[in-house]
């Protein structure tokens, strides 16, 4: 995997990534950023909610749990000192569909927190990480 980060101008960045794509991170106003794109950490805390996201919707699919909507909203906060790491992440998984099992979903956000997210356990050596499910009937 590898990623080239290219200077802009202040504290702009553009992200290349090995797969091809490009995104803008920069900084807030405060820090001399024109707030064109996301910052750094946010980008880490979207990244971490998507890989568990891709490990959940693939297992569900596989268990042929049928969803008509999924998010994982991602909340984090961090240590008030540099390095300003993470310290408590919580994902909530909402999905709605006809006659979701609820035992499918849980199993499934258990094992990508447990067993298959790459992201979510990195950041869980520095953050507590834990999970909410909700779950609607479509």
């Amino acid at each position: 995997m590898k990623s080239t980060i290219k200077w802009v101008d202040n504290v702009q960045f553009v992200a290349e990534t090995g797969s091809g794509h490009a995104v803008v991170i920069d900084g807030a106003p405060e820090n001399g950023g024109r707030n064109t794109g996301p910052r750094p950490m946010e980008l880490v805390l979207a990244g971490a909610a998507t890989c568990t996201a891709f490990d959940v919707v693939l297992m569900l699919n596989k268990s042929r749990q049928k969803f008509t909507s999924f998010h994982v909203d991602a909340e984090a906060e961090r240590a008030e000192v540099d390095p300003k790491v993470f310290t408590t992440i919580t994902l909530t998984f909402k999905l709605a569909g006809k006659g979701l099992d609820p035992a499918a979903v849980e199993r499934a956000v258990k094992l990508s927190k447990e067993k298959y997210c790459s992201a979510t356990a990195m950041l869980g050596m520095t953050a507590k990480i834990s999970t909410e499910i909700v779950i609607s009937e479509a």
